[in-house]
């Protein structure tokens, strides 16, 4: 008998046989505001591979900070840039990471079966792309977008099925369970490119890496790969408890914000007072670096995400001819750079966005080498996507990175 309307979360359709509808927690514009509020259960249409798409059963989905963004519509409105690009879709389906199982490809996929159990990552291009057709790194392309946030095509991890193309598919790791496997694509591949991307500025065996926020998603994943390159990293938190889960993840120490107060826009260059109680505040930070590192070493890598609150003291503890690496602004985004330190020192700001195919595989081989550990921290039903990013917005989330689960049943399963 043919499927008529969604299955329960938690059950699959027998393999292959996709319903018209499905259930997704889902964005409308009218409720843009605080996560918790945003996001809502509704039944929807399932959607269709087109041409070099796949379509997948979710298993497990993850939970990044990209989707507090879309469920406030700050930065941006990602349902309204859709509908100015002519995608007429007026609701956002959310969701950067996905575990799960091929239900249907489109045409001109060969390398992706139905009944394959994949993960997903998170950069989208229009292979059409003369600059992606060129050869080059397709994530500074004019097409690049971030699946499941601004992408076109509005199909995440946060339902039953998700609509990914191709190129974005990857073998999971068959030692993870279906929300270990869907925990870290996006942090973990994100990191990669921060870390590796951007020659000369890799991490060597010795270097001291400064990892803001290191016992949340992003940070729980450059910890570790600091460290398997031989790196020393260096973990910024707030509490005991958040330092002790960054030494489990292999960082040499870390540091409490907490005790300092310089945060934030500096006094201007002209203010010789307020310039001098920053300075002094700034000096005592990298002190505490050095005093960890066991030398007057300054991190060769600093991992920033924070932003507005933080970019000020990271462009001064990196060492010279050293690189400042970000991917985001958590606190912000009216960062304020003072040029004396980073011209005269040689010191690199780099932005980076995402992940190409290669950075990709090459972390997602790493995991499923053991040599990465997803680092999960919580596994939460269905219907708690709005309290967990509400809870991420707030910094409340705890340590590690949430999973949520959709078509497994409970959490342990999909380890072989």
């Amino acid at each position: 008998m043919a499927l008529t309307g969604p299955v329960p979360i938690g059950t699959l359709p027998p393999l292959g046989e996709v319903p018209p509808q499905m259930w997704a927690q889902v964005v409308r514009q009218d409720r843009l505001g605080e996560p918790i509020d945003a996001f809502r259960p509704e039944v929807i249409e399932t959607p269709e591979p087109g041409p070099g798409e796949v379509l997948i059963a979710v298993m497990a989905a993850g939970i990044n900070f990209n989707n507090v963004w879309a469920a406030r519509g700050i930065p941006i409105d990602v349902i309204a840039a859709r509908q100015r690009a002519g995608v007429p879709a007026d609701f956002h389906v959310g969701g950067s990471d996905a575990s799960g199982i091929v239900y249907a490809v489109g045409t001109g996929v060969t390398d992706v079966a139905v009944g394959d159990e994949v993960v997903v990552h998170h950069g989208w291009w229009d292979p059409d792309d003369p600059w992606v057709k060129a050869g080059n790194d397709p994530m500074v392309a004019p097409s690049v977008a971030i699946w499941g946030y601004d992408w076109p095509r509005n199909y995440g991890s946060f339902a039953q099925f998700c609509l990914v193309q191709a190129h974005q598919v990857m073998p999971r790791a068959e030692r993870l369970t279906w929300e270990e496997a869907a925990a870290n694509s996006l942090v973990g591949t994100t990191a990669y490119r921060m870390l590796f991307g951007w020659p000369p500025n890799t991490v060597r065996e010795g270097d001291v890496v400064l990892v803001w926020g290191g016992s949340g998603g992003l940070g729980s994943q450059a910890i570790q790969l600091a460290k398997h390159a031989g790196g020393r990293a260096i973990a910024v938190v707030s509490g005991a408890q958040r330092g002790a889960f960054t030494e489990r993840l292999g960082a040499i120490g870390w540091i409490d914000r907490r005790e300092f107060d310089h945060w934030g826009i500096p006094p201007h260059w002209t203010d010789g007072e307020g310039q001098k109680r920053w300075l002094a505040g700034v000096r005592a930070f990298g002190k505490k670096i050095w005093e960890i590192a066991g030398e007057r070493r300054n991190p060769a890598i600093v991992f920033e995400h924070p932003g507005e609150e933080t970019i000020p003291t990271s462009i001064f503890v990196c060492a010279d001819g050293g690189m400042t690496v970000i991917c985001a602004g958590t606190t912000g985004y009216s960062a304020t750079v003072d040029l004396r330190y980073l011209w005269t020192k040689q010191k690199r700001l780099q932005g980076s966005h995402g992940t190409n195919d290669e950075q990709a595989r090459a972390y997602n081989d790493l995991v499923r080498g053991g040599a990465i550990d997803p680092a999960l921290g919580r596994t939460l039903p269905f219907d708690e996507i709005p309290r967990a990013h509400q809870e991420m917005a707030e910094g409340r989330h705890g340590v590690g990175n949430t999973a949520i689960l959709v078509g497994a049943p409970e959490p342990g399963l999909g380890r072989r």
